[in-house]
């Protein structure tokens, strides 16, 4: 799905019509100039990928997949009565991605098809992992391959890159706040109350880890007390 109706320089636009088609499988294959960067997807599902002959391969699957551009792609090969090129966009606005997944819900709903909402959401608001997850559930929808469940490793939050660093460099509440939720959440939900329960999610689950932390590592706990005592104490 691309201007002019055109992905590597063909057309996937047939005479007449207005949606994609699937091209013939001996041309699904191409090699793409740039690889992707090392990603957290299985080789197989990259194979499958990269043998749809999508319009770009994806370099960052966090901004690549978040508009549902790609998405639809994807679809295409699958249901090409369906998705209509025209439809879609591949742009970075709030605007464009509320359109093109939106159309990709009405697309779900008529097919009966059920990706993981929560994957769903996440990729949207480009959160880590989330796209790849997404991807994985994709592949498994339509090629019937058996990937490894990935639905109770759902995490979108920093907490597996805040444990990687040193105790005394980890966030702040208010630094976890700002990690945790993205802008566009924010814009595509103005309900304040709702907002606001998301924060005190984030507030309470931010104290817990600090809580977990310090009966773990009482040493370093200390050593960070007395550090900011002696501060304060030294201050002109």
């Amino acid at each position: 799905v691309c201007d002019a109706g055109l992905c590597g320089g063909r057309s996937l636009l047939t005479p007449g019509h207005a949606h994609m088609t699937v091209l013939p499988a001996s041309r699904a294959s191409m090699s793409y100039s740039h690889p992707p960067r090392r990603t957290g997807l299985p080789r197989a599902v990259l194979r499958w990928l990269q043998s749809l002959d999508l319009s770009f391969f994806p370099r960052n699957f966090r901004r690549d997949f978040s508009n549902g551009y790609l998405i639809a792609e994807i679809f295409s090969w699958y249901y090409p009565g369906d998705i209509h090129s025209h439809s879609y966009e591949n742009g970075a606005s709030l605007a464009t991605k509320l359109s093109n997944w939106s159309q990709l819900a009405q697309f779900f709903s008529k097919r009966n098809l059920k990706p993981v909402q929560e994957l769903i959401d996440g990729t949207i608001h480009c959160k880590p992992g989330a796209a790849e997850m997404l991807v994985q559930d994709i592949y498994s929808m339509l090629t019937n391959g058996r990937i490894k469940n990935i639905q109770d490793e759902v995490d979108f939050t920093d907490h597996y890159y805040q444990e990687q660093l040193p105790m005394v460099a980890r966030s702040t509440a208010s630094k976890a706040i700002k990690n945790n939720i993205k802008l566009t959440e924010i814009m595509m939900e103005p309900n304040i109350n709702k907002n606001r329960q998301k924060v005190n999610a984030i507030i309470n689950m931010h104290m817990q880890r600090r809580l977990v932390e310090r009966e773990e590592n009482p040493s370093e706990w200390f050593f960070k007390a007395t550090r900011h005592a002696s501060l304060l104490q030294h201050r002109p």
